[in-house]
Parts: C-alpha cells; structure tokens; sequence
C-alpha cells in the first residue's frame, strides 16, 4: 500500500496524535519537532521555546481511505486555530498552530482550507510552512494517552460546518474537565 504522509502542529502533540489516530485511513502516527535550527532537539531543549521547533505530529494515512483535503479540514476541527502563540494552557511558540507542506499539492490544499475558513468568518492564526525535517520525540511521548490512559486537555473534536458560517465556540478550559497534568 502507498501511503501518504503529512505534518500538522496543534499546541501539545499528545493530543493531536490521539485525536488522528481515531480517523479511517490514518496508518500510524509519530510526535515529535519541526520547523526549528537544531539538530536532533530534546523535549527539554524544545520546552524552553528557544530552539524554534514546533510540537508536530506525523501522520501517515492511506490515501484510499482519507485524503489530505480531510485530514486538513480536521486538523482544524480538533484545536483553536483563532489562538495565537499556543493552546489552551500550553503558551509559547513551540505550541503554535501550523501545517507543514511535504509539496506544492499539499500546500494549494492547505491555502483552500485557509481561505475557505475565513471566507465564513474565523480568525484563522495557523500559519503554512515547507516541511525541512522531522525528529521524533522521546519514547515517553510516542502513544502517550494509549499508555497512561488519560486524556486530551487541550484538544477535542468539534466539527466545523463547512457550508455555513462560524458556529465552532472557542475552546474554553471548562470544555476539558478535570483531565490537567
């Protein structure tokens, strides 16, 4: 099977990780860092907000069963594009919202989705960059809500009428109960 791949950062990777990995069509997930000037970067190193890093999730995903086109729209469908510098609680700019283009296809579709989002009134934040390289994180991190059974603080699905106008709320602390590290 030929397999696609894509990388999206969200705020905290556990949750964007646990969240595709629900979806049919999504093959294997993998956290790690992005987007910044160090070469095989540590969590602690990337925490600090200096090293220019990304908290990302690769997704790999059966074009057969879910297109980019899908995963795009639901990667904004699962954290608050509207916010800047963060997410939820977690502030900084390894937690900032962005799509990282693997080519120009990827990038054409991840503009649609842009335009089309603010076409019906969001305040979209996410920004859009060429993909450069991928380190996986840390062990610990890999498959961390399957392993600890705790779930996402900062992230839940919430479908976006893509027909019509805003009706996703922003995402309030209260809507993620008691599940805080």
């Amino acid at each position: 099977m030929e397999t696609g791949k894509a990388v999206f950062a969200a705020g905290c990777f556990w949750g964007v990780e646990h969240l595709f990995k629900q979806l049919d069509g999504v093959v294997s997930t993998t956290v790690g860092y992005t987007g910044g000037h160090v070469d095989k970067p540590t969590y602690d190193q990337v925490k600090t907000g200096t090293t220019g890093h990304y908290e990302a999730v690769l997704v790999e995903f059966d074009p057969q069963k879910i297109t980019y086109e899908d995963l795009v729209k639901y990667f904004f469908e699962i954290h608050d594009f509207t916010q800047e510098d963060g997410q939820g609680p977690d502030i900084g700019p390894q937690y900032r919202s962005n799509i990282f283009y693997l080519n120009e296809n990827q990038k054409k579709i991840a503009q649609q989705v842009i335009m089309k989002l603010l076409s019906l009134g969001y305040d979209v934040k996410t920004g859009l960059l060429p993909y450069d390289r991928f380190w996986p994180a840390e062990d610990y991190h890999q498959d961390y809500y399957d392993r600890t059974g705790k779930g996402p603080y900062c992230h839940i699905h919430r479908p976006i009428n893509w027909d019509g106008g805003p009706d996703m709320p922003r995402f309030f602390p209260d809507d993620f109960g008691p599940t805080m590290i």
